[in-house]
């Protein structure tokens, strides 16, 4: 069963890429693509193809160097985007426009894999994780981020309390995100190993609820579940702003002026397809220390003999 409405979403983002303003809102995308592509400067080696998929303008891209990466294929189903997207000088390029849902590429023939802030509008992560493990090269990487559950919760619980007030109920206002605890288990799923999960939380100050949801449709980021509501009433917007402005409205200091804060969860996640040179674990039973001694383990530290350095040591 599919979640979200593929045709709306594609709508949406074009309709915002074509936008004059459009820059005044990709401050998000932009800060979550250059820490993206800090976490692949940290992998020590140098990828001959990669592939940046819901790449938008170029978000990680435009940070890679020739001695990390050294040709990358744009993929992302806006064309405007893809023409204004950039990329890190002397890295060789190409733009392909395609959907994140259904992309293409021959097998073992990709490096990295990278998407940041994309895959949380496809329907089907696992066979979107599936073909992901299928282009990649053994021992290639996946490297990835998309939007977690906590994301724009001030927004989610002042429209719900809002419609609950005047309506006696809710309807799903905003589209829901993955959860924590269910990427570890795609990326098992679908055969990566070395995998890492993590949680980055940042919180962005607007003047009020209405800056909250203007930039959000500016970046074509607004609802594309099917089961959304078509409209939502103009006195229940009223008292959403009134109730997200009392629950959450404080001063920011900065600004010398009242407002509201929005959260954006980023869940960070890497993998990498198996590979014999790659480290594996120890078989049970071969470590010198029991989890049971734990309790001990000033005692055992004060036991271990201590190791000189020598001068070429210390170099």
């Amino acid at each position: 069963m599919n979640i979200f409405d593929r045709k709306a979403k594609i709508l949406q983002r074009e309709r915002a890429a074509q936008s004059e303003d459009y820059h005044l809102s990709e401050y998000i995308k932009e800060e979550v693509g250059w820490r993206t592509a800090d976490r692949i400067f940290d992998i020590k080696r140098t990828f001959n193809n990669a592939v940046e998929l819901g790449a938008g303008r170029g978000y990680v891209s435009r940070h890679f160097l020739p001695d990390s990466v050294e040709k990358v294929t744009l993929c992302d189903s806006s064309q405007t985007h893809l023409d204004k997207a950039i990329v890190g000088d002397g890295v060789k390029f190409d733009k392909v426009v395609v959907d994140e849902e259904n992309f293409e590429f021959p097998d073992n023939s990709v490096d990295l894999l990278v998407s940041s802030l994309a895959l949380h509008w496809v329907n089907d992560l696992p066979g979107c994780f599936d073909k992901v493990i299928q282009c990649l090269k053994p021992d290639g990487v996946f490297v990835a981020c998309v939007f977690g559950g906590d994301t724009l919760m001030e927004l989610r619980q002042a429209l719900q309390l809002a419609e609950s007030e005047r309506l006696g109920g809710v309807h799903p206002h905003i589209s829901p995100f993955t959860r924590i605890r269910d990427i570890g288990g795609l990326l098992n799923a679908a055969g990566f190993t070395l995998q890492t999960v993590d949680v980055d939380t940042m919180t962005v100050w607007y003047p009020s609820m209405w800056h909250v949801m203007g930039d959000l449709r500016a970046l074509g980021e607004s609802n594309a579940a099917f089961n959304r509501p078509l409209r939502l009433q103009r006195s229940t917007l009223f008292a959403a702003a009134a109730i997200y402005a009392e629950m959450y409205g404080k001063e920011v200091p900065e600004r010398a002026s009242r407002g509201v804060p929005a959260t954006f969860q980023i869940i960070n996640f890497l993998g990498w397809k198996p590979d014999p040179t790659q480290p594996k674990p120890m078989e049970r039973g071969t470590g010198e220390l029991s989890l049971k001694d734990l309790h001990k383990i000033d005692e055992i530290i004060k036991d271990t003999k201590k190791i000189e350095l020598t001068d070429d040591d210390k170099k």
